[in-house]
């Protein structure tokens, strides 16, 4: 199901880099039917936004900063993202910042039957991450190609790779266990649904792969198998704990 979207775009936090691939890992969730981006266009250092917004059919809003060290780019967005939730013109919200003081919007939202997807830097606070449905890095979504064909973008992406610890591949466990049959099997698909829920910003794409399966497939500790699936000519897979290895312990020898 398309959904239609909100998308809202703090544009005095936001880098305008990879407005592009932004837009287009959007629309893989909903149909963006309102874009709109907040800030003051007077200032320079939102320049660089200012030939993105035509290319990518995104709505300036001027707000100027009323008093100094406030941000009124916050509340303009607040107040414009609740006359959007009461018009029922859109079923789901983006959220593009990596300000905290979206937190409490996100989950208003939430409390009203909203998708909220986040966007942002890896420096967003956490409370802003949890309270979305999904939250995306921007890190990661940068043009393939680019990456592919300059040298310099393939060491800025290795940089922006996460090394998956033991807290994410417990996390995977504890999801495979909570989803498992009688003989250990769940279904990846509903795997990766409930490792969504469970830390809205598990994305296989941090840790430099396209899809679970393959994340799953290089920590070593899951078994993956391929079944047909009935009336359709793709497979499904499914995924199994494998058992721990068993710790050998130490035994003391006795004092003479």
């Amino acid at each position: 199901m398309n959904i239609n979207l909100a998308v809202l775009i703090d544009g005095d936090n936001i880098p305008s880099a990879h407005v592009k691939e932004m837009m287009e890992e959007i629309a893989k969730y909903g149909n963006p039917t309102i874009k709109r981006i907040y800030g003051d266009w007077t200032k320079p250092n939102l320049s660089k936004w200012k030939n993105l917004l035509l290319e990518n059919a995104i709505t300036p809003v001027q707000q100027y900063a009323y008093t100094v060290g406030k941000n009124a780019t916050d509340s303009a967005m607040i107040i414009d993202a609740m006359d959007i939730l009461y018009s029922e013109k859109v079923s789901g919200f983006c959220l593009v910042s990596s300000d905290s003081d979206f937190t409490r919007l996100a989950t208003r939202l939430r409390e009203a039957g909203m998708q909220v997807i986040g966007i942002g830097e890896k420096k967003t606070p956490n409370p802003f991450i949890v309270a979305c449905d999904k939250f995306i890095y921007i890190e990661i979504l940068k043009n393939q190609e680019e990456q592919e064909s300059d040298s310099d973008e393939k060491a800025a992406k290795e940089d922006t790779i996460d090394k998956i610890t033991r807290k994410e591949i417990t996390l995977i466990r504890t999801t495979i266990s909570d989803l498992s049959d009688d003989d250990g099997w769940a279904f990846l698909g509903d795997v990766g649904s409930l490792l969504q829920k469970k830390q809205p910003n598990f994305d296989s794409r941090n840790y430099g792969f396209e899809k679970l399966t393959p994340l799953i497939k290089s920590i070593g500790q899951f078994e993956l198998e391929r079944r047909e699936a009935p009336k359709s000519r793709h497979k499904l897979i499914y995924v199994k704990n494998k058992p721990k290895p068993k710790t050998k312990r130490r035994t003391r020898a006795k004092k003479s």
